[in-house]
């Protein structure tokens, strides 16, 4: 049995479509996701590093005082040095799977506290771009379903960021229904138009038949070839797809990516279900260790902070 989700027949899917409004302002709701994010760092490992966030660097002994910030220096008796627009530190690339079921549950309209797959993957894109345009990091993105729907390489202009932004919220008005995904194929291509190191951040279901895996792992595998940092956030609803949360009601569920469907009572299945979903997890876990790429499962029921902190994490790694 595929551990594709499936979709309760009492939806229209096609009606639905045209009545997506996507996010009404994506950046705003970024910024307050990592505002709120930046103000528990106190409490964290990161503690001081949003002192100076968005337009300053800490002075290193040895460089070169020009750039120094002396008025910031008599409000903090710290040393920082200004940080400029063509200033760029590190290169990030997000890929963001925009299958059919990454669009599950069907909404019509997308908020903070009303996500689905799609939705959060795209808001926690968005935070993330919002972290490196703070810090004058450049960003590219690549965004895939049955077609490789869009690619922007990296850059840290504020025309680029928009433009981004755009494509984002774009992604989540997509009509596509009861198309299959070859992520693999679309890995490999951006594999190919990656030259310089980056951090690698990929948002997806990980939905594919057991064939697809082993081709799923080595392009993979592609992307890393030029030292690349892979971090995958497999991106699941967990009351859903793992508990399986569902009324013992008839109900059919479908496919939404081969238009099969089944008919049955949730809780028939539910043991069963929630052990093969777990054994999947587990494997897929194993797998990424075994091929050294970070591996986070990502619950679109839960906060966005553990997405920053992966960030963070990795980014001070990165060098």
């Amino acid at each position: 049995m595929t551990l594709r989700q499936a979709q309760d027949d009492t939806m229209n899917i096609e009606k639905e479509i045209n009545e997506i409004t996507g996010f009404k302002n994506l950046e705003l709701l970024a910024k307050q996701v990592v505002e709120g994010f930046i103000s528990g760092l106190h409490k964290s490992p990161f503690h001081g590093f949003s002192a100076e966030f968005a337009e300053h660097k800490i002075y290193n002994a040895g460089e070169s005082t020009k750039h120094i910030d002396w008025k910031l220096f008599a409000k903090t008796d710290k040393l920082f040095t200004k940080r400029y627009e063509e200033e760029t530190n590190l290169r990030c690339h997000l890929i963001l799977d925009n299958s059919s079921s990454m669009h599950y549950p069907r909404l019509k309209q997308f908020n903070i506290n009303s996500l689905n797959k799609i939705g959060f993957s795209v808001l926690a894109s968005a935070a993330i771009m919002d972290l490196l345009k703070r810090q004058r990091d450049a960003v590219g993105l690549s965004i895939y379903s049955d077609t490789y729907e869009f690619y922007a390489s990296e850059k840290g202009s504020e025309r680029h960021h928009q433009m981004l932004l755009q494509n984002l919220n774009k992604a989540v008005h997509s009509s596509a229904t009861k198309s299959e995904t070859k992520t693999y194929e679309y890995l490999h291509l951006i594999a190919e138009k990656l030259k310089r190191r980056s951090l690698v951040f990929l948002f997806t279901d990980m939905f594919q038949s057991d064939t697809e895996e082993e081709k799923l792992f080595e392009a993979l595998q592609h992307l890393k070839y030029n030292k690349h940092e892979v971090i995958l956030f497999h991106t699941f609803d967990k009351k859903r797809e793992v508990n399986f949360d569902f009324t013992n009601r008839p109900k059919r569920f479908v496919d939404v990516e081969t238009g099969e469907f089944v008919n049955l009572y949730a809780d028939n299945i539910k043991e069963g279900y929630e052990k093969a979903v777990q054994s999947y997890f587990k494997e897929l876990q194993l797998r990424c260790a075994q091929y050294k790429i970070k591996y986070v499962l990502t619950d679109i029921n839960e906060s966005f902070n553990k997405i920053l902190t992966t960030y963070l994490v990795e980014r001070q790694k990165f060098g």
